[in-house]
């Protein structure tokens, strides 16, 4: 089983930039993906980035394109989520979570089995 924690959250204006971290560890094999949901009280979760981690394919949803770049940082084994011009309604837990595979649908969270506990974003008007 993977072990998964976030790191890198906090407030900022909108515009603003903010880089969260997930370190994963206990994984096996080469194709697994790691992905960062967020989910707001009484919202479903979203799916927001993922990369595979074998060959570095990576997704976005389409409001968060051109502006998030997920990347792994394979010295530190880190996956990164550089969050740039914010706005108010990226405001969320942000998740992070790993799946032991490469999913047909990276942004569904139904194939993701180990989750951090989050890390809170607030970006302000």
């Amino acid at each position: 089983q993977a072990q998964v924690q976030e790191s890198g959250g906090g407030s900022v204006q909108a515009g603003g930039s903010l880089r969260l971290s997930c370190e994963f560890a206990g994984y096996t094999g080469p194709y697994n993906s790691l992905g960062w949901f967020r989910q707001a009280p009484g919202k479903e979760r979203e799916g927001v980035a993922v990369i595979y981690i074998g060959h570095g394919s990576t997704y976005y949803t389409n409001s968060v394109r051109g502006r998030f770049t997920i990347s792994k940082d394979n010295a530190e084994r880190d996956i990164l989520l550089q969050m740039d011009n914010l706005k108010p309604e990226d405001t969320d837990m942000y998740f992070c979570a790993y799946s032991d595979g490469v999913p047909s649908s990276p942004l569904r969270d139904y194939a993701y089995l180990d989750w951090g506990q989050g890390t809170q974003v607030t970006v302000s008007s």
